[in-house]
């Protein structure tokens, strides 16, 4: 969809990308192929360059709050955007403020697009593309009003033979099966895989995105545990990795996530350009290795204002303390950040608090009790036999969620019973959970303790674009069943566990398939919408709603 390179003006190499919207200004993130001047709504600014590429992001201010403004895109003057020909369509910026529900679509976990699958991999049809499809022909007033997109918008560890391919040629040598991607130049490729295919570009030109990464941004199990890190980290290629992750990540990702004010006040993008042009590589890769080095010198969470509801987006992957024996998902600074931008959006009148966390907070209960037993054995038995075995139990099986950190967990839960409870001010409606990773789909709602005002709902739904082997699929059916929980929590018992006070039900699921979620937010009602593709007998079906499930209200 993007115009054609040529001679005579720079063209249109990805984007454009809605990201941050509020009712009086937006964001729109581009990536051209040479330096130039973007101008969108007559608002212009000059591209930064990183390594051989170039990008902008304009700020468009002056908005009017609940408004409709179709947009276009010109490089030096030159319209790029939109296409001459598109069935889309115009592309457009809605502010916040609008009568009606607000709707958040959201999901995780996107193997790259459609077109650069090989189709005996049998992964069901594109469900964030498909849904693009769907809405496209719809009126504007159902369209969603915000995209959340929970982590692993592209996989470092996992290629498709396309970029396999690439690699080879770059590298000037054969490129194995299991081959991934080593710094920034090759991380840039991953994007333009998933981001180029009309439907999704036409979708992240018209619909505001949040995003937060997850580990195959950066490499499988990241941070999964003290011990992983000593060995990564020992590797002579992991410097560069991280490095060329978290450099892409800042570049394609986290500058969208950003407020205009949170701009103005961001040292790292004011350095950016100051830089006037020059390469802006150096200074992004030092900020990523202290980021990786000293986590708490970046913080990569952040705020979303959506008028009633208020969104905050919490970073489960860079931030977390590893030491044994005082794991946490983040650290005490962080949650303090965390639990204060909670307490800030009472006390503001939310009335729908939106938790992004790219893993689950509540898993199905026996594979939580599986989590919480193997950290207590790991952290009791640190560097003994026992120990090491719990170890191995831990980063062959996944067992990092926020049930592996047992005290961060806990702290979640306290935070939200204190808010359920009214204790910063007027209780919100609810307070929802939204998660991904785990490639499938299900509703857990918080049970106990009582007490609570606010219905407190965990909402996980993945991938959008990949599969589930059979073996997980069982495994997450077991971990739900009543005798599963009743093994795993006598293992617990055995270890002598800490028994938590919190405790929750399934609502609906697990579902299987690819699937895309949609929260309506009305007043004080929610819905929660679940729609999914699969395959039948080797044919592709068509995305189809699954589920309506009433959060809160009528």
């Amino acid at each position: 969809m993007s115009a054609p390179a040529s001679e005579d003006g720079a063209a249109l190499l990805l984007g454009p990308l809605l990201r941050h919207v509020d009712p009086v200004s937006a964001t729109v993130w581009v990536e051209t192929d040479r330096p130039c001047e973007v101008d969108v709504l007559g608002r212009t600014t000059r591209t930064f360059r990183v390594g051989a590429h170039h990008y902008a992001l304009v700020v468009v201010e002056d908005l009017e709050p609940g408004s409709t403004t179709p947009y276009d895109v010109r490089l030096d003057g030159r319209r790029v955007w939109p296409p001459e020909q598109t069935a889309f369509p115009p592309s457009r910026i809605r502010t916040p403020g609008r009568p009606g529900p607000f709707r958040v679509a959201f999901g995780s976990c996107r193997f790259a697009a459609p077109a650069t699958v090989d189709l005996r991999d049998g992964i069901p049809p594109d469900a964030l593309d498909t849904y693009a499809e769907r809405i496209a022909g719809e009126p504007e007033e159902t369209w969603p009003d915000a995209l959340v997109l929970l982590g692993d918008q592209v996989y470092a560890d996992e290629l498709t033979h396309h970029t396999r391919r690439w690699l080879g040629l770059r590298r000037g040598e054969d490129v194995a099966a299991d081959a991934q991607v080593s710094d920034f130049e090759e991380y840039t490729r991953l994007y333009v895989e998933s981001w180029t295919d009309p439907q999704v570009r036409w979708l992240l030109s018209t619909v505001p995105s949040s995003m937060i990464f997850d580990d195959h941004e950066m490499i499988d199990d990241w941070n999964t545990s003290a011990a992983w890190r000593r060995e990564v980290t020992a590797a002579d290629w992991w410097a560069a990795r991280i490095a060329g992750g978290l450099v892409s990540y800042w570049v394609y990702q986290h500058l969208g996530n950003l407020s205009p004010q949170e701009l103005a006040e961001n040292k790292t993008w004011q350095a950016v350009q100051d830089l006037d042009g020059e390469d802006a590589e150096p200074l992004l890769h030092e900020m990523a290795e202290r980021a990786d080095t000293e986590p708490a010198s970046t913080r990569w969470s952040f705020v979303r204002h959506w008028g009633e509801a208020r969104m905050v987006m919490v970073d489960s992957r860079a931030g977390r303390v590893l030491d044994e024996q005082d794991r946490r998902m983040l650290d005490d600074e962080e949650f303090e950040w965390v639990e204060a931008a909670l307490a800030r959006a009472v006390a503001e009148g939310a009335r729908h608090l939106v938790i992004g966390t790219s893993l689950p907070w509540l898993l199905p209960p026996a594979i939580h009790q599986l989590e919480r037993w193997d950290e207590t054995l790991a952290v009791r038995h640190e560097g003994r036999p026992l120990g090491r075995l719990a170890e191995k139990l831990r980063q062959a099986a996944d067992l990092e969620h926020w049930a592996a950190f047992g005290t961060s967990f806990e702290r979640l839960g306290a935070a939200l019973v204190a808010i359920g409870r009214g204790e910063h001010g007027p209780a919100p409606a609810t307070a929802l959970l939204l998660s991904g990773d785990v490639h499938h789909a299900y509703a857990a709602e918080l049970l106990r303790p009582g007490g609570l005002t606010t219905r407190v709902h965990q909402l996980t739904v993945s991938p959008l674009h990949n599969q589930a082997p059979h073996p997980i699929q069982v495994g997450f059916r077991m971990g739900w069943s009543r005798w599963a929980r009743a093994l795993t929590t006598g293992l617990a018992r055995l270890a002598r566990v800490p028994r938590s006070a919190l405790g929750w039900r399934k609502q609906a699921g697990p579902f299987f398939g690819n699937q895309l979620g949609e929260l309506v937010l009305d007043g004080d009602g929610a819905r929660f919408r679940l729609w999914v593709t699969e395959r039948d007998e080797g044919a592709p079906q068509p995305l189809r709603q699954v589920l309506d499930l009433p959060l809160a209200g009528t």
